[in-house]
């Protein structure tokens, strides 16, 4: 049986903790925000290592909470889109991310990290943030289908600009790379995975990202154990045609995990020569 003088020795240990943790909570929540000096200078490092933060100016808006979206997925940090200090610092100290396969202009989409890193022939990187497949069953004109976004190497075959509506919600600046799927604008960017297999950006840097986008250009779509290198497309651009060529055809079946093959569902390709840009 516990005497007087221990049972006051817990309770006054108990005390003690607990105000220890209410101070230290405290100190957690009082601690000041980020200037808008402090926020600017998180904007030029975010862009100097390749994330898309729109104009570096001191202003918390849509693009820099994206960039520190994109952030904090690569780094494998809690996905907040809240700036901090602890933020700030962990920003000051990172290195810009590399992408998987260097040497030609292409387009990375890595699932594992949800961020897509548009690549140059010298090795720079601009990264966003982006939502793909999420793996759950839907019905889409009367079939049964999987969000799933397809893994390999593909070309840009087909584009549209502006909002095009569909069956599944609409979509901005597509650029389609394997039947129905296609990197696009959304107004809806979670950072987890919650498409219906397309590969979503956030809207206000779909346009330009479209114009980066050429016809033709390879996308990499991978995961830890399903990377697939392109290199000979962008050494012999007969046989990226090729490829262009055959992904254009309305005979070209995409693998979004439907219980059944299916031809372009969303999308039907109109012609094997298309224009960059053309309106639907």
């Amino acid at each position: 049986m516990l005497n007087f003088k221990t049972i006051f020795l817990l309770t006054v240990c108990s005390i003690l903790i607990s105000a220890t943790s209410i101070a230290s909570a405290q100190r957690s929540n009082n601690r000041p925000s980020p200037t808008r000096a402090q926020t600017k200078e998180a904007e030029a490092l975010l862009s100097a290592m390749g994330y898309w933060t729109g104009a570096v100016d001191g202003i918390l808006d849509a693009a820099t909470r994206s960039a520190l979206i994109g952030f904090q997925k690569w780094e494998g940090r809690p996905v907040t889109g809240k700036f901090t200090l602890d933020e700030l610092e962990e920003i000051r100290t990172s290195a810009a991310p590399k992408a998987r396969e260097l040497g030609y202009d292409h387009v990375e989409v890595d699932l594992d990290h949800q961020v897509l890193l548009r690549v140059d022939a010298n090795g720079s990187v601009k990264i966003l943030p982006v939502s793909t497949g999420d793996g759950k069953h839907f019905m889409d004109e009367g079939e049964s289908s999987t969000a799933y976004t397809p893994r390999g190497r593909f070309v840009v075959y087909d584009k549209t600009a502006g909002w095009e509506k569909g069956a599944l919600g609409a979509m901005y600046y597509s650029n389609y790379i394997s039947g129905g799927v296609a990197i696009h604008g959304s107004p809806s960017v979670p950072t987890q995975p919650a498409s219906h297999g397309c590969i979503r950006v956030p809207i206000f840097a779909a346009r330009d990202l479209s114009k980066l986008m050429p016809l033709g250009t390879i996308v990499l779509v991978y995961d830890k154990v399903s990377f697939v290198s392109a290199k000979s497309w962008a050494e012999n651009p007969e046989l990226k045609r090729a490829v262009l060529l055959d992904s254009a055809s309305p005979d070209y079946i995409y693998g979004t995990g439907s219980t059944k093959p299916r031809s372009l569902g969303i999308k039907k390709a109109r012609s094997k020569i298309i224009r960059a840009g053309s309106a639907k």
